[in-house]
């Protein structure tokens, strides 16, 4: 790991502290892109994230089901069963992530 490369920083506290706004969420959004462009073979990047357990694990799922879910539409295609399954999933886990966190995912599976 580079240790020049400043690290994403991700405060999930944001929704109970009411720091969330249009620019917070942008940035949020770009972070995101950023380490799933990592997840895909892209540069290691050094992530912090902020939050309770249950932020951060929700967060972490999240991330995952985003993962197989795009996996899934690149081997299968969109209308493939396995892809609805893995969609589902993704947005059970969107879900979750949002009432635990009160942050809006910036993507829709």
């Amino acid at each position: 790991m580079d240790k020049d490369i400043a690290p994403i920083e991700i405060d999930l506290t944001a929704g109970r502290s009411g720091k969330v706004n249009e620019m917070w969420l942008q940035m949020f959004g770009g972070a995101i892109q950023m380490i799933l462009k990592s997840m895909f073979g892209g540069a290691t990047l050094p992530v912090k994230v902020k939050g309770s357990k249950e932020e951060i694990s929700s967060f972490a799922k999240t991330l995952g089901r985003e993962k197989k879910y795009m996996k899934a539409v690149s081997k299968y295609g969109l209308n493939d069963p396995r892809v609805y399954k893995d969609k589902f999933k993704l947005r059970k886990a969107i879900s979750k992530f949002e009432r635990t966190t009160g942050i809006k995912y910036p993507f829709k599976g």
